[in-house]
């Protein structure tokens, strides 16, 4: 399968899972978007690992629990090595370790390499624990001969391994695995890698072993200017090691606070009255901001499908380069507003965001002060207070 020139990472997913649905390529649970695919022959793909040297000699390995990835965790626990997998979305921790009970049989080591036996047959692994990976097993929607890989979009696998940088897990040589079906090896353009993206050193599929030869650098620890207060609070192990990385003398500028600081300094070297502070003008208390009083560097956003989540946008807007300063959410509305350092920013990104797909939905993008039309959420585009929903 060949990807398009000119495409985003968000296009090369809807390509391969509108390309694996159409050709019945996928087990079990359908359909596959927004999921690592679960592809029919998985599991001939997984035996396929017995064939990399370092499987043999390794004796702890990570492995993430997407359904794909199953033959792998049942191989590692019948060779008795240390299986690893990561805590559901990180709430509780990094790791558990998979421990079957003893004289456990071939149909007990089956349960425990699914997502059930994760849960039942697991014991949590602490930040102190002395863990050192041997090998890494990602789950991927797309990846290239070259060994560049991308996601399901919501970047755990990237910050995982990250933390496991961090906690000293793991380093520049642990070797990296992903294991997908043949049609998602697909050409992946290098202008989409970010430096906090995991390349792959081995590509194992139903027919192919892989070798990438990567040399572009696996991420050297967390980027803190890319997590977020939200994201703080969903994963409590990352404040535990935002503390540790601050008494070791390291930048952990989060991301909200990097723009804050940002917007100080802008201000600061401005002449007085030059630029509108972001976090300004308070909601009026007779009603709405409307029409001439929106700030010509807000982005109005429309159309929003009713399952979008406000991460999806935020990284749809990242890869085409419209990343705003702040971006106030009003989803249930069907609609978000993008608010822009000037007036000259804010054109620009409305010029990239032309054409944008969230879905099966065009969005509708103008400069907020212009858009006058109802939008699908009800009230009208230009009105910005007073608002239930967050500014992120």
């Amino acid at each position: 399968m060949e990807s398009r020139a000119g495409v985003s990472k968000q296009d090369i997913r809807e390509q391969i899972w509108d390309y694996m649905e159409s050709q019945n390529l996928a087990d079990f649970p359908r359909p596959v978007h927004h999921r690592i695919p679960n592809f029919k022959g998985s599991y001939l793909a997984c035996q396929n690992i017995k064939d990399l040297e370092v499987f043999s000699r390794m004796q702890e390995v990570k492995v993430d629990p997407d359904k794909p990835l199953e033959g792998v965790r049942l191989l590692a626990l019948q060779s008795k090595k240390t299986l690893l997998v990561p805590t559901p979305r990180l709430r509780t921790g990094l790791f558990n370790r998979i421990t079957p009970p003893p004289g456990a049989t071939k149909d007990i080591l089956r349960k425990c390499a699914t997502s059930q036996g994760v849960r039942n047959y697991s014991t949590p692994v602490g930040l102190d624990a002395r863990v050192l990976v041997d090998l890494v097993v990602v789950g991927s929607v797309a990846v290239s001969e070259k060994g560049w890989r991308i996601g399901k979009g919501e970047g755990y696998a990237d910050l995982e391994y990250a933390m496991m940088v961090s906690m000293g897990a793991v380093s520049q040589a642990t070797p990296v695995v992903t294991i997908v079906h043949d049609c998602q090896v697909v050409d992946i353009p290098e202008a989409l890698l970010e430096d906090h993206d995991l390349t792959v050193d081995y590509i194992l599929t139903p027919t192919r072993v892989i070798t990438t030869g990567c040399e572009r650098p696996k991420p050297r620890g967390i980027t803190w200017s890319k997590i977020s207060y939200e994201m703080m609070g969903k994963i409590p192990i990352l404040k535990s090691l935002r503390s540790r990385e601050q008494q070791a003398g390291k930048d952990v500028t989060l991301q909200d606070e990097h723009r804050h600081l940002l917007e100080t300094r802008s201000q600061q070297t401005a002449p007085p009255g030059a630029v509108r502070r972001l976090w300004d003008p308070a909601p009026r208390e007779s009603g709405s901001v409307q029409g001439e009083d929106v700030p010509s560097d807000t982005v109005y956003v429309g159309n929003l499908p009713s399952d979008t989540r406000v991460s999806e946008l935020k990284r749809a807007l990242r890869e085409l380069g419209a990343a705003p300063l702040r971006l106030t959410w009003q989803g249930p509305r069907h609609r978000a507003f993008l608010h822009y350092p000037d007036s000259a920013s804010a054109q620009q990104a409305i010029s990239c965001l032309q054409g944008l797909r969230l879905g099966t939905n065009t969005l509708k993008v103008a400069l907020a002060r212009q858009q006058r039309a109802n939008d699908p959420g009800g009230g009208r585009a230009g009105e910005l207070h007073p608002s239930p929903y967050p500014t992120i």
